[in-house]
């Protein structure tokens, strides 16, 4: 089972402005929904001793400041539930996993991104998106996260529960200080 549900959400980036009607509906899907989905898959899967559960999150659970903090906490916990579930349903040959993608130009990030840089046409809004990226030469589409599933769904990963595969292109693998270069400093 793909437990793919979520949304977005247009909150204003401060927490002193939260929105907390805004945050608890974010929560009820992204949240509730996906600890749904593995409760009630987990009633056929358990008696048949073997299944796979992925989830989605996000690189905005692991790296703080890249999104607003009600979707950013909840995929957040989209990984906690993973783990905590996985814990309990490996005993049973119930294998789960999440995949936590970088920014891809979908239809919902195009939206949203619609809402920042209004004017912007959606091809200029899907450059932004690949231009975001760290990996040279590679762009991030919708064909990387569906690899990334097929892989954790199949025998290829049947040792692996439990974990959050990052799918980003290494964005989230580095952050510099920004220091100058020695050549650079009088």
């Amino acid at each position: 089972m793909y437990n793919n549900g979520g949304i977005p959400c247009s909150t204003p980036p401060s927490i002193l402005d939260l929105d907390l009607a805004v945050f608890d509906r974010v929560m009820d899907v992204n949240v509730r929904g996906v600890m749904a989905g593995i409760k009630h898959a987990s009633r056929v899967m358990i008696p048949r001793k073997t299944s796979r559960i992925l989830c989605t999150s996000s690189v905005t659970a692991i790296l703080g400041g890249l999104g607003q903090h009600t979707y950013s906490v909840s995929k957040s916990t989209v990984i906690g539930i993973v783990r905590s579930t996985a814990a309990e349903l490996c005993h049973y040959g119930i294998r789960i996993n999440c995949i936590s993608p970088t920014a891809i130009p979908t239809p919902m990030v195009v939206n949203v991104l619609g809402q920042i840089y209004s004017g912007l046409d959606d091809a200029r809004l899907r450059e932004i998106v690949h231009n975001a990226g760290a990996l040279g030469g590679a762009n991030s589409e919708t064909d990387d996260i569906a690899n990334a599933a097929v892989y954790l769904a199949s025998d290829d990963a049947k040792y692996v529960s439990g974990h959050n595969l990052v799918v980003d292109g290494g964005f989230t693998i580095f952050k510099n200080f920004g220091f100058p270069t020695p050549d650079q400093v009088s």
